[in-house]
């Protein structure tokens, strides 16, 4: 990945380089201005409500199999050896049922999220591209990709997050600093 942006950066820098016009490079940071965006609330609730869902019925089969394995550990000493040999069976079916389901559900979860986030990145790569093109920027860059910050310096004037929120009719809202101590605590 960072190979990657490395060889980016050096490509751009190389038409820069051979460029006659000057090249005007800029940055955004998707996932603040989709935190920004009243999608992002209404995609998180129903993701959360589809979470909810899936656990409970996952609890449920859960539930049934611990009572199922309580039931065969008390008896475990009486039962009959085809009634006993049943029974694992039944279990160890029980168990898998639980992993696959739980697999699946992280699937559906993903798939979902997907589906629900797909149109609002697009909107967001179209804005971001229009936005771009009004303001004679080059390129834009993405400040962070998965998690990982891509540009570790930028001029503020070159960052167009707000710009972007303003064209989709979003008020950027400001940004929450906590303030540092005065002094620092005395070391023990």
């Amino acid at each position: 990945m960072r190979k990657l942006v490395l060889l980016v950066v050096l490509g751009m820098t190389a038409a820069v380089a051979h460029a006659q016009a000057p090249v005007k490079v800029g940055y955004a940071d998707v996932d603040y201005i989709f935190a920004q965006m009243p999608e992002s609330k209404q995609i998180d609730a129903e993701l959360k409500s589809l979470q909810t869902q899936l656990k409970n019925q996952s609890d449920q089969k859960v539930q049934e199999f611990q009572k199922k394995l309580a039931d065969y550990q008390a008896n475990i000493n009486t039962m009959l050896e085809p009634v006993r040999v049943n029974t694992e069976r039944e279990l160890q079916q029980l168990q898998q049922n639980i992993e696959k389901f739980q697999q699946d559900a992280q699937t559906t979860i993903q798939n979902k999220q997907t589906s629900l986030m797909d149109p609002v990145y697009k909107k967001v790569g179209k804005t971001i591209e229009e936005t771009a093109k009004e303001n004679g920027f080059s390129f834009i860059l993405n400040q962070q990709i998965g998690g990982l910050d891509v540009i570790l310096y930028g001029d503020e004037k070159m960052d167009i997050s707000d710009l972007v929120l303003k064209k989709m009719g979003v008020t950027p809202k400001p940004a929450t600093t906590t303030p540092a101590p005065a002094t620092p605590a005395p070391k023990k």
